[in-house]
């Protein structure tokens, strides 16, 4: 199975302090509670040697890349979340990209749209998806349909290192995401797996 882990990438998704930490106006409820699952993700990828993509969003200060209806928030004295170059872009605590890892920006929902993360997987030979971080019904059902469509031959939602604003919200995606072949797994599930 070492073979498949050389064709396999984890992506992390927008596990930054503007989403993650508490007292931030855009933390998700529940993004915290997910830390250790998230944390046991990534060291699981890295000793299998799996690729790991940490996929940030990362926005012009003045809001010139973010979507219309998020626009609001930035320009001078503006909240700006993951402005560029502010703290609340940053990773959360204890999550840090190593050497061998790719960050990935991001401007919208899916880490496909307008990015080079499907020239860069198919570059490397990924052929295998496992995704982790926030939010299930934004960032990672995006993602997760996007690499559906542009079929990947496995896609593996880890249930328990994504978290959505309430559980049944969460769950409801995990329903609709399994329903389009994704499998949903635990991180101790894929961690003990041979897939």
């Amino acid at each position: 199975m070492a073979d498949q882990w050389n064709h396999t990438a984890l992506l992390v998704i927008d596990m930054q302090k503007d989403f993650i930490d508490e007292g931030s106006p855009f933390a998700i409820p529940g993004a915290r509670a997910i830390l250790p699952s998230v944390y046991r993700a990534v060291e699981i990828a890295r000793k299998r040697g799996v690729f790991v993509i940490w996929v940030v969003r990362e926005h012009d200060p003045e809001g010139r890349d973010v979507e219309r209806f998020r626009r609001h928030y930035y320009g001078n004295g503006k909240l700006k979340p993951a402005a560029k170059g502010s703290r609340g872009a940053e990773l959360v605590e204890g999550l840090e990209m190593k050497e061998g890892e790719y960050k990935l920006v991001k401007t919208r929902f899916s880490a496909f749209f307008d990015t080079n993360l499907h020239s860069l997987l198919q570059g490397v030979g990924i052929t295998h998806l496992v995704v982790a971080g926030v939010q299930t019904p934004n960032c990672i059902r995006q993602t997760v349909f996007d690499a559906v469509s542009l079929d990947y031959h496995s896609i593996t939602l880890l249930s328990d290192a994504t978290a959505a604003a309430t559980p049944k919200i969460h769950q409801d995606n995990i329903t609709d995401i399994k329903n389009v072949g994704v499998v949903a797994s635990k991180v101790d599930e894929w961690g003990h797996s041979d897939a």
